[in-house]
């Protein structure tokens, strides 16, 4: 009947939109300050809204953009016995993926596999006062400004997704994504700046419904 979910069709144009979260695997170069245990970076997760165009290029290869509204992390310094609060940023991680529809022509579930490359930007990066007040310890005099800079990125990404279909144009969407997003970061003061290196390497996992135009 009409209600029946059409396979998909060269051409169509498909949107999801649901709950995005990117959820970081985060790793980092040692981070060395004067008396303190050794120091890594730890990225908290966190949740927004995906919106994720796809166009079918061919019944087989979808075109897709992950976009979402920016995502913003907590990120603390770690090692032993210290657990800091280092500050914040947000992040836009647009992330363009070339899309095969392994049931291509046939109605139904629409599973699919993807890769992609990520560009990932940072902003709005702050620091937290916790970690002002440790470095105004470490270096004996308080830093007048503490700024926090975070390297854009660029990566490759792999996903999977399925599309399950409650009709001609909607489906419930669930996908995942894993993004290589690695950062040189900087904490500077006017007295010393610290450097390190960190890996993200999130997973991002959507759940929502898509429109098929």
């Amino acid at each position: 009947g009409s209600m029946m979910a059409q396979a998909y069709e060269k051409g169509d144009f498909i949107l999801r939109v649901g709950a995005t979260t990117v959820d970081p695997d985060s790793d980092s170069s040692g981070i060395n300050l004067p008396g303190v245990p050794t120091l890594h970076t730890e990225v908290d997760d966190d949740t927004q809204l995906g919106i994720i165009p796809v166009y079918m290029v061919t019944e087989s290869v979808g075109l897709e953009l992950l976009a979402a509204t920016p995502f913003e992390h907590d990120i603390t310094l770690q090692g032993k016995g210290v657990n800091l609060n280092a500050g914040s940023t947000k992040h836009l991680p647009p992330t363009l993926s070339l899309q095969w529809y392994p049931r291509a022509g046939k109605n139904g579930w629409q599973p699919y596999v993807g890769m992609g490359v990520n560009y990932t930007i940072f902003f709005d990066e702050k620091t937290d006062q916790q970690l002002n007040d440790t470095l105004a310890a470490i270096i004996g005099s308080d830093p007048k400004s503490t700024d926090l800079n975070l390297d854009n990125s660029f990566g490759l990404s792999a996903q999977a997704g399925m599309d399950i279909p409650l009709g001609k144009h909607w489906a419930i969407n669930a996908a995942v994504w894993y993004i290589d997003i690695s950062s040189n970061g900087k904490v500077s003061t006017d007295v010393a700046n610290v450097n390190f290196k960190t890996d993200i390497d999130p997973f991002v996992y959507n759940l929502g419904i898509a429109y098929r135009f």
